[in-house]
């Protein structure tokens, strides 16, 4: 080929090298990737200060832009997560919403232990089945590494504070599963800090004071906020703690978006505390006094239940106060109720030999009285105000227990005595159906109490009632 030829050639080609190469970096910025945009000159290949619609000091603006579009790039990248961090629930929320209205549910015979399932002891059967699923298949929980044992990453596993040690050491010790070790792909952050052992440090005893905690979430939450972007995106709402100290409410005013928008999950979930149903968690009071379920009740053997009731415990509150004003020692044979119990007798047999199990409220709404009923089979009766039901978003706690209102106490045996042999019955059969919810396994196994936790933070993550 001539010289003429090859040059002509050249004028042709040369535009569309560069027109290629032009669309080649476009797709690649496109996808996302971390390079930096070459600095393109004009076609005469001159330079940038030579053109008259340039200044001098705008040719240093595409080195800066190069630095700019690396920063942008990798914002991209997070929208782009956060955006499939947002798909993934508005799947979620479209197919739980779908179940809701249509009863479309999965599989249940393959993930609960009991032979029989009575529609009416959940709010909405298939939307609960079909949110647990989706929480199987896509719910991611981050836990922050920040902090040292035993404040964070450590809390008591035995006696009243039971749920909230074991909790946090069961998400601690989660490998894989609903917990991730990404947080670009969480759908919520845990604040593994315990309230029970900030009390037990830092707590100068009967002085009342709730400001040495307070500091230390407050210092802590400072913490996480400046060392990731996470808490700061959404001003904690997609955050969350666990508390089964009856101060743990206290404890999160220490910050005030936390008190305001993160989720809490409290064993003292009173309304007139400040608690949130909309955005907080109601979870059980458990007391395993040796971390393990109390002998009696592992498999319990059920002997005839020849009381109508049953309570043993200290005058705490003006609940108790009067429930032991009316009923204390007044009929020790149809309806043993005690100012603690004397030496000799098993506070257990008695709950296995009653049809009811008085659960009044002490200082505070939560009674861990209320599952041990559950585990003997014993009617829970609630007596308490403002307190929120551990899992009411899900369960229809009128299928296996009843409340009755503080002003109806000088009548509660006449209460207890107006229900019928099938009543009890139907009441025990919805006892043992959601038994299993209040239970905590090692390691854990669905449907348990640290899932039904987890469940409930994941309806608040998704803002979706059942």
């Amino acid at each position: 080929m001539d010289h003429c030829s090859c040059n002509a050639l050249k004028w042709i080609l040369t535009p569309i090298f560069l027109l290629l190469s032009v669309v080649v970096m476009m797709f690649l910025v496109h996808l996302g990737g971390d390079f930096s945009v070459p600095v393109l000159l004009n076609m005469n290949n001159t330079s940038l200060a030579n053109d008259p619609g340039i200044s001098l000091h705008q040719t240093h603006k595409p080195s800066q832009r190069s630095n700019s579009s690396l920063h942008n790039i990798k914002q991209r990248k997070r929208v782009k997560m956060k955006s499939r961090v947002q798909r993934e629930l508005e799947k979620a929320r479209m197919v739980i919403q779908e179940a809701s209205s249509n009863g479309i549910s999965v599989n249940e015979s393959m993930w609960l232990d009991a032979k029989e399932h009575r529609i009416d002891i959940y709010r909405n059967r298939a939307a609960f089945f079909r949110s647990y699923a989706e929480m199987e298949k896509q719910f991611r929980v981050y836990v922050y590494e920040e902090g040292e044992p035993p404040l964070v990453h450590h809390g008591p596993c035995k006696d009243i504070y039971t749920t909230e040690g074991r909790f946090i050491s069961e998400l601690e010790q989660m490998q894989g599963g609903l917990r991730t070790r990404d947080p670009r792909r969480a759908h919520v952050f845990f604040l593994p800090f315990s309230v029970t052992e900030m009390v037990r440090f830092l707590y100068q005893p009967e002085s009342y004071d709730h400001q040495p905690f307070q500091r230390f979430v407050a210092d802590y939450v400072r913490v996480i906020a400046s060392k990731h972007p996470f808490w700061n995106n959404t001003n904690g709402t997609d955050h969350f703690m666990l508390s089964c100290h009856d101060w743990g409410p206290h404890a999160s005013r220490g910050n005030s978006q936390l008190y305001e928008n993160s989720i809490r999950s409290l064993c003292n979930a009173n309304i007139s505390e400040g608690f949130h149903p909309y955005k907080d968690v109601s979870i059980p009071e458990i007391n395993l006094k040796d971390g393990e379920m109390p002998r009696q009740l592992l498999s319990p053997a059920f002997p005839s239940r020849t009381f109508l009731a049953f309570f043993a415990g200290g005058v705490h509150g003006p609940i108790r106060q009067q429930l032991l004003q009316h009923w204390e020692g007044r009929d020790l044979t149809h309806m043993p109720v005690y100012n603690y119990l004397t030496e000799g007798l098993d506070y257990y047999s008695f709950m296995l030999r009653s049809h009811f199990c008085l659960c009044p409220s002490g200082y505070e709404v939560a009674s861990p009285r209320i599952v041990e009923a559950i585990y003997s089979e014993c009617i829970p009766v609630i007596i308490s105000q403002g307190y929120v039901l551990p899992f009411s978003d899900v369960l229809r706690w009128e299928a296996f227990s009843i409340s009755v209102a503080v002003e109806d106490i000088p009548r509660l045996r006449e209460v207890l005595e107006g229900f019928t042999a099938e009543e009890l019955e139907k009441l025990r059969e919805g006892i043992r159906t959601i038994k299993q919810h209040f239970v905590f396994n090692n390691p854990p196994k669905k449907f348990d109490v640290f899932h039904m936790i987890l469940h409930s933070v994941w309806l608040r993550r998704l803002n979706v009632s059942i």
